[in-house]
């Protein structure tokens, strides 16, 4: 039997329940005045309603322009790998050249002609090594990303699976919902925890607005991620076209969990993600940053110590926002900002950490040198 797409199918529901979201918030606001935080603003819901957009052609695009550098399966995997080597060997011998020409140009007994030239080898060096570090640590995310998802498919794993088909009745149905959901949780914490995943999933906090079209602006760049894979579901019996239909299932309930209209769901908050929990989630606020995870499911906070509850006013967006409308700036402004830490640091701890720790981590350093620059101290960043 061939199943319905069901996000497809959903398509009309979205804008139906958006006009009718804008609709009872100009309402609202004619009664009570103006809420930003919640009403339609045009340039940021054709902002989201792009992403939208462009969140459907991605995996449409990117196979095709990863596909032929996917090591182990692409035709110029190995090219890919060995260039890869080559800027990192270059990075290595840059870092080399720089410090030992910064070491000698400090040293009084050299002639003032020499310790500047080795001043320019070293400044020279110091970028060969920024470039160099940007190319592997970029490039090695794309090859390891590429090469995790081919590699961890369901089609391939159902192939492998150590429990017997659940074919597609009820149990079959909810362990592919559940499944889903709990591996989803583990993802969307990881995306907030590592700067490159966070990279990716920042799209869809980007917005200082909070609402059903907030739910459309979802990223473009999964490609780059290595996510705990939905395709292990497979490995215990789950059909690959079920868990395919389980996504589907997760990304619509999470559709109308972006809206300011409902404020509470009584005894079903204890259990599933609402409104409400998920305010939080997009909350720039201390206390809310990095909660409320789950998805359909708000029991894995619960579980794994990441639930909080609404209880001071939500301000939404970014704890620094990129006050820009264009897709373009939405959907790269993380991943450029890494590569321009990676090859502005010289060391491959610093450099690795700008693109792997915490979001926090990176975020800290910055206010540290700025900091540092005026001669004030601060905490180190966690």
């Amino acid at each position: 039997m061939r199943l319905v797409d069901l996000t497809v199918s959903a398509v009309p529901g979205y804008f139906a329940t958006m006009a009718a979201e804008a609709a009872y918030l100009k309402r609202r606001a004619a009664r009570n005045g103006r809420q930003a935080r919640s009403d339609y603003e045009r340039r940021d819901t054709i902002a989201s309603l792009a992403m939208g957009v462009g969140s459907l052609l991605a995996p449409i695009v990117m196979p095709k322009v990863l596909g032929p550098i996917t090591p182990g399966k692409g035709k110029y995997g190995k090219a890919f790998v060995a260039g890869l080597a080559v800027a990192a060997a270059a990075t290595a011998t840059a870092d080399v050249i720089a410090r030992r020409s910064t070491r000698d140009a400090a040293n009084p007994d050299l002639a003032a002609p020499a310790r500047d030239e080795r001043r320019r080898v070293a400044r020279r060096a110091r970028s060969v090594a920024g470039v160099g570090a940007a190319v592997a640590v970029g490039g090695g995310v794309a090859a390891i990303s590429t090469a995790w998802t081919a590699a961890l498919k369901a089609d391939r794993l159902w192939g492998r699976r150590i429990v017997d088909d659940l074919g597609e009745g009820p149990l079959a149905w909810l362990a592919a919902i559940v499944g889903w959901d709990f591996i989803y949780y583990w993802n969307h914490r990881f995306m907030h925890e590592s700067r490159y995943m966070w990279a990716i999933h920042v799209v869809h906090h980007s917005s200082e607005r909070y609402n059903l079209s907030t739910a459309l602006r979802q990223p473009v760049a999964d490609a780059f991620g290595t996510f705990v894979p939905y395709g292990l579901l497979a490995l215990f019996g789950v059909r690959p076209r079920l868990i395919v239909q389980a996504r589907a299932i997760n990304l619509i309930y999470q559709y109308w969990i972006h809206t300011d209209v409902i404020r509470g769901l009584g005894p079903a908050e204890a259990v599933l993600n609402t409104p409400s929990h998920h305010r939080v989630h997009h909350g720039a606020n201390r206390q809310y940053l990095d909660r409320n995870h789950g998805s359909i499911l708000i029991i894995w906070d619960r579980l794994f110590g990441t639930f909080e509850r609404e209880d001071e006013p939500v301000v939404y967006g970014l704890t620094k926002n990129i006050d820009s409308f264009s897709p373009a700036v939405i959907a790269t402004h993380e991943h450029r900002d890494i590569l321009r830490d990676v090859a502005a640091a010289d060391t491959w701890h610093d450099r690795l950490s700008f693109a792997f720790r915490g979001p926090g981590w990176a975020y800290g350093q910055h206010a540290e040198r700025a900091a540092a620059t005026l001669g004030v101290t601060v905490s180190p960043a966690a």
